[in-house]
């Protein structure tokens, strides 16, 4: 399994191809714009330049991972000869479930189809192909190079076969893999999301600014970033998807969005990638509070 197609070359997607391609995987990015994937490609020289200023790569390292991913905007092309492919497209259960129905189709029969979703059941993934078997979650953390964990999902169908391998395959990655139950959320956000929720209940009644209640969480609870940043870098509309997903899922009412939240999404404060959220990062990239216009 050294081909590995990878969906999405976003903040996710870029991440997990980088991650490959360091460990000298040869890795297809795949995206429906040649401007996204250049956008990924960029991000992923970007970081590496990073690790090469600090000293933890050479020169050479940089250019070998990079030699190692090749973009597509073709799915079937570029995952046409995959033993693994990792989609990391954006949140949403429509997409995911068409990008599924068309790897099964396109992929070899012993290819491997994971999932990096935040929280969509890999059983209901799994559901639309042909090989539930061989269909997992790979919920990778951001940032993807330098986060060790991986959540690894079995759908009720996943084999034992398919899991030991893609537990192998992220200790290859120097990764902690750690296996959960498919349940919305999973682990890492079914605790996280309600904690960030609870943090924009807690703005939303004016119990506290954002700064306030970032520093409260960073120097009280040892939280190396506060939820309301955490939210941004996340994206705000990521975070919405997925309390969804959990509310749709479990029906529990300590799963609903908060309204401060809802209204920010549709105004199109997304957080880090929009420029704007609970921080402004539009010019100096030095977070500062601009949330009051939505608490009034």
């Amino acid at each position: 399994m050294k081909n590995i197609a990878i969906i999405g070359a976003g903040t996710m997607g870029n991440g997990i191809a980088h991650t490959f391609a360091q460990f000298d995987y040869k890795v297809s990015l795949i995206d429906i714009s040649k401007e996204s994937l250049d956008k990924g490609i960029a991000t992923i020289t970007k970081n590496l330049d990073r690790m090469v200023a600090k000293e933890k790569i050479s020169e050479d390292d940089k250019n070998r991972t990079l030699s190692n991913i090749t973009t597509y905007t073709d799915m079937a092309k570029g995952a046409e000869y995959a033993g693994l492919v990792v989609e990391a497209a954006t949140e949403n259960e429509k997409i995911k479930l068409d990008i599924f129905r068309e790897l099964d189709k396109v992929c070899p029969d012993e290819t491997i189809l994971a999932s990096n979703t935040s929280s969509i059941p890999i059983t209901k993934i799994a559901a639309v192909t042909n090989r539930p078997k061989q269909v997992i979650g790979m919920h990778f953390m951001n940032p993807v190079p330098i986060m060790k964990l991986v959540e690894i999902i079995r759908g009720y169908n996943t084999s034992d076969e398919t899991t030991s391998t893609i537990v192998e395959l992220s200790k290859n990655l120097k990764k902690v893999p750690t296996e959960v139950n498919d349940y919305p959320g999973f682990v890492a956000n079914r605790i996280l999301m309600p904690m960030i929720n609870e943090a924009v209940e807690t703005l939303y009644n004016n119990v506290a600014g954002v700064k306030e209640i970032d520093t409260v969480m960073k120097l009280g609870m040892a939280h190396p970033m506060g939820p309301l940043q955490l939210a941004d870098f996340i994206g705000l509309d990521v975070c919405l998807s997925i309390l969804e997903v959990m509310y749709d899922g479990f029906k529990n009412p300590k799963y609903a969005p908060c309204p401060l939240l809802v209204n920010m999404v549709r105004a199109g404060k997304m957080g880090v990638k929009s420029g704007e959220g609970f921080y402004d990062y539009s010019e100096s990239k030095k977070a500062e509070k601009v949330s009051e216009q939505f608490t009034s």
